[in-house]
């Protein structure tokens, strides 16, 4: 998935409003950009680096644009808190191998792509929501919209809305609650990302 490199002359640039500039500039945008390159990166590569060499590159793109932590709690619901520490972590864990799994799973391959990020952050509360598009080179574009909060000093994903609405923390809390107790949770969520890289 391709972005397309616009070369806008200096003369040009100069006239930009300022506001535009910083909106461009916006920090969770910022976030956003790196990790779609670092999707279209991977895609360019797809076939060649198989599901197993994806999944390497993709992992520390991932980690960095996400709170994985933050997600999997909301994720996981009621059970977070009769987990123990030990158990927490292999939730995290498994969260984690899924999140990134789905990545190397959904972004395999690449046909004249290209991501488009809108410079016009929302600010929602501690949270801002970025927009982002997957174009292709033929057909209508899917629409992605990230959930951002500040953890560090950094803006990390905290949730995923696709098509405009459906959220991926809803989905996978509704699709976790059936699992009768936390190791058959942690069970569960492995399993599903084994399944994404079969």
């Amino acid at each position: 998935m391709t972005r397309p490199a616009l070369l806008i002359p200096a003369l040009l640039l100069a006239g930009v409003p300022a506001m535009v500039q910083a909106q461009a500039a916006d920090p969770a945008a910022a976030q956003i950009d790196a990790f779609d390159s670092a999707l279209l990166k991977v895609m360019k590569q797809g076939k060649a680096l198989g599901p197993q060499g994806r999944y390497r590159e993709l992992q520390p793109a991932v980690e960095r644009a996400f709170d994985l932590a933050a997600m999997t709690r909301f994720a996981v619901g009621a059970k977070w808190t009769s987990a123990s520490p030990q158990q927490q972590t292999a939730l995290v864990n498994a969260f984690t191998r899924l999140t990134v799994a789905s990545y190397a799973h959904n972004f395999d391959s690449y046909d004249g792509e290209r991501f488009v990020v809108d410079p016009n952050v929302q600010t929602r509360g501690p949270d801002k929501l970025v927009k982002s598009q997957i174009v292709p080179s033929k057909g209508a574009p899917t629409q992605i919209a990230y959930r951002m909060r500040q953890v560090g000093g950094t803006w990390r994903v905290i949730d995923v809305y696709y098509k405009g609405s459906i959220s991926e923390l809803a989905t996978r809390r509704s699709d976790f609650s059936s699992a009768p107790d936390v190791q058959a949770l942690i069970q569960r969520i492995n399993a599903l990302a084994d399944k994404q890289m079969g």
